[in-house]
């Protein structure tokens, strides 16, 4: 078991958690701050790389995701020292993908190619819509033009390049949908990422929401029928979804993102970073400080250290597989499965989930069907609670 996270292979995420100005819908660790002291926020994130790599010596890694938070605010030299200290602690993989996400309104050229010059070969950009009224509905504080140019300085600069687009948005309609869907597509690199608005709770939408002030929402059918053209419009540009709302031509799917989705390791740095290590013969579930300045000084002061370590049991990991790996077109191995969890899933409840057309069986592997990845969380409930 200690060694089934190669399956998957091993990344490295980290966490900036600083934004402009908070989302309404966001609920990530992300903060607005007047001021951050640069150096030691870039010395911090050095030390709990080197910390990590000492948990986990003689790994390759795979992949490096800067996320936040809004990661294109933080100083190049900063990108450039936690790269230079990932290096330092393990070997890197040929052909390493590191992601920087990015918001338009922190994109100029200059910085670009700083962060290019530091090591970063591919960006993320959080574009949420290609419609003037619903980027103000969405709390953004860009506008299509500045969105689209943008975009444009990254395409010049890095030759894998993504972006976000949320739908099922306040007053869309599925005709609307399909004209900004189709002018994504027409700019989009190689990769996109599609995800229906949600209402969490605790963001300034979730509180509306609960008051009925939240107006305009599509209802169920309309939202599953957004999710069913944005399959279709996607599959006939050549840009399938290799997961529930990821989109990529051939061989330019997010490699950071598989690693998740296919249940490797990969370790968490900043605040309220997660990660999955395999130590000494178990796996573990690993969490930072969510709190910007309590992570600073953990980190600082050596005292405990700024994360919390429990171990995750074979079942649980057999579950945590099958949420992650069933998001995936390509699905999971049975026999993997049973590695972990230390059980076989039931074949007659596999038939049945097969018969009405929610799963599709190919030799060991089981997959959700393009109507099972809408019902996904009613297919995973029935799996892990046999």
């Amino acid at each position: 078991m200690s060694e089934d996270w190669r399956v998957g292979g091993f990344g490295v995420y980290v966490h900036w958690p600083f934004c402009l100005a908070k989302c309404p819908y966001c609920d990530f660790n992300s903060h607005v701050r007047g001021g951050i002291d640069e150096g030691r926020w870039r010395r911090a994130l050095v030390d709990q790389v080197a910390d990590a790599a000492r948990q986990v010596p003689g790994r390759v890694v795979n992949s490096i995701f800067f996320g936040g938070g809004t990661p294109s605010l933080m100083p190049p030299e900063t990108v450039a020292a936690v790269i230079a200290a990932i290096r330092t602690g393990w070997q890197l993989a040929d052909g390493l993908e590191i992601t920087l996400e990015a918001n338009p309104t922190s994109v100029e050229a200059g910085r670009f190619r700083a962060f290019r010059d530091a090591g970063v070969n591919r960006i993320s950009m959080g574009i949420q819509a290609l419609n003037d009224d619903a980027l103000r509905r969405l709390g953004r504080m860009h506008n299509v033009a500045e969105a689209i140019e943008a975009f444009e300085i990254a395409r010049a600069t890095f030759e894998r390049v993504s972006f976000d687009l949320i739908y099922a948005r306040q007053g869309q309609s599925l005709a609307q949908w399909r004209e900004e869907l189709g002018r994504a597509i027409s700019l989009a690199v190689d990769h996109l990422s599609l995800y229906q608005l949600t209402i969490e709770t605790g963001t300034r939408f979730g509180d509306l929401h609960a008051r009925g002030r939240l107006r305009d929402l599509p209802d169920q059918e309309l939202s599953a029928d957004m999710y069913a053209l944005t399959q279709e419009v996607c599959d006939a540009a050549g840009m399938g979804g290799y997961e529930i709302s990821n989109h990529a031509r051939p061989g330019a799917e997010s490699r950071h993102n598989l690693i998740y989705w296919r249940y490797g390791d990969y370790a968490g740095i900043g605040p309220g970073a997660h990660g999955r290590l395999s130590i000494g013969g178990s796996r573990w579930a690993v969490e930072s400080t969510r709190s910007p300045e309590a992570w600073l000084g953990a980190v600082e002061t050596k005292a405990t250290g700024p994360n919390m370590r429990s171990e995750i049991d074979g079942l649980d990991q057999g579950s945590e597989m099958l949420m992650m790996g069933l998001r995936l077109r390509e699905g999971i191995d049975l026999d993997r499965y049973e590695h972990l969890a230390g059980r076989e899933l039931s074949e007659t409840l596999l038939s049945n989930l097969s018969e009405i057309g929610l799963l599709a069986r190919s030799g060991n592997r089981i997959s959700t069907t393009a109507s099972g990845r809408i019902v996904l969380d009613s297919v995973l409930k029935v799996l892990i609670n046999q």
